[in-house]
Parts: structure tokens; C-alpha cells; sequence
């Protein structure tokens, strides 16, 4: 299987208010690094899988609205426990949308996607799924 994957960060705040997430209740930050893979079974006569620049211009759309902000306070995301795992699951949604909807331009080549954020250099979590 061919994979093409881009990367971006985003930085945010947000609070985890239960008691197993013991420090992390309060509002804190997070710096994420952000990766998105594209997968596909075959490449295009172009040799490609998807077109890099389309792939970070898209990243970057679905992140734009968590980028220095406080996920408490968006609406969006009320109620919900903003774990790495959990952002991962969210933009996932967010990105597989975009491919269904056409705007990777890749002929429907694009049959699976991992989104993985990078908390720190010790830590990160990914979701994986067909689309």
C-alpha cells in the first residue's frame, strides 16, 4: 500500500475535569504535532497518491479552528473530553469528509487515513480507520 503523509502543529488550551486525569484537570496547554497519511492501494500516472500541497492545504483547513484557542469554550466540542485520542478520532472525521467530498482531487484512490498527534517526545496517539 502506497502513503503519502503531511504534518502540521497546532497549539491549544483546554481542561480534562476528571479525577483520572489528575493534574491535567485544570486548563492547561498543548503543543500538538500533527500527521495526516493517506493511504491507497495504486498511484496515479502521475505517480501519485495525493497531491502533497492539496494534502497540507486541507490539514491545515480542519485545524484552523483549534489553533490558539481554548476547546473548552468551543461549541463543537462541549461537554466532550478533549483527549489526544480523542482529537485524533475528531480531525479524522473532519479530514475523511474533505477526501469524500472530493477536495484531495484523487480520483477515489484514497481508501484509508491515520491521523496521529504527537503531545510530546515521549507520547503520542493516532486513529486509523478505512474511509
Amino acid at each position: 500500500m502506497f502513503a503519502v503523509e503531511v504534518r502540521d502543529h497546532i497549539m491549544i488550551g483546554h481542561s480534562l475535569p476528571a479525577e483520572v486525569f489528575g493534574p491535567a484537570q485544570g486548563l492547561h496547554g498543548a503543543t500538538f504535532t500533527v500527521d495526516a497519511a493517506f493511504f491507497a492501494e495504486g498511484i496515479d500516472a502521475h505517480g501519485l497518491v495525493v497531491d502533497i500541497g492539496l494534502a497540507t492545504s486541507e490539514l491545515a483547513e480542519v485545524l484552523a479552528p483549534l489553533r490558539y484557542k481554548n476547546l473548552d469554550e468551543l461549541p463543537e466540542l462541549k461537554g466532550k473530553f478533549t483527549t489526544t485520542e480523542f482529537l485524533c478520532g475528531y480531525i479524522f472525521e473532519q479530514i475523511a469528509k474533505r477526501v469524500k467530498d472530493g477536495k484531495l482531487a484523487d480520483g477515489g484512490r484514497v481508501k484509508k487515513l491515520r491521523i496521529s498527534l504527537q503531545e510530546s517526545h515521549v507520547a503520542r496517539a493516532w486513529f486509523e480507520s478505512e474511509i
